[in-house]
């Protein structure tokens, strides 16, 4: 039998404080909370689930891996969430130029350190400014 892997539904992520957590993604990315269930938040990211759980043992806690968020307008959404208090690590800059397209991106911390990304794919003749 040939299986076959759909989108990903969800990807899951660790804090520290959930509560702190919950404020982060709620007003800085703006993403829309689905559900709270004590310790454990669901927000959504155009379709893809993203739990939020307290870290088992918050004084052993690691970040996570990076979470890239797609946007249309880096630029703009730089600035934004700029506005909104996200300190960034650089400004958004090109990382790698394709045949028909060039891989824009820019990096952020959530507030436990776990590690974030704005990135964005124009065409070549539509660069960010």
């Amino acid at each position: 039998m040939t299986i076959s892997l759909n989108p990903i539904g969800q990807l899951a992520l660790a804090e520290r404080d959930v509560d702190r957590a919950e404020a982060f993604y709620g007003e800085a990315p703006g993403l829309r909370k689905l559900h709270r269930f004590g310790d454990l938040l669901f927000f959504d990211c155009a379709g893809v689930r993203l739990p939020i759980g307290k870290a088992r043992d918050p004084d052993r806690f690691a970040p996570g891996t990076t979470i890239y968020f797609r946007c249309a307008d880096i630029a703009l959404t730089w600035r934004a969430l700029a506005d909104r208090g996200v300190v960034f690590k650089d400004a958004p800059h090109r990382i790698a130029r394709m045949e028909d397209h060039d891989l824009w991106m820019t990096l952020f911390d959530d507030p436990d350190g776990n590690p974030l990304a704005l990135m964005q794919e124009p065409p070549r003749d539509h660069q960010p400014r």
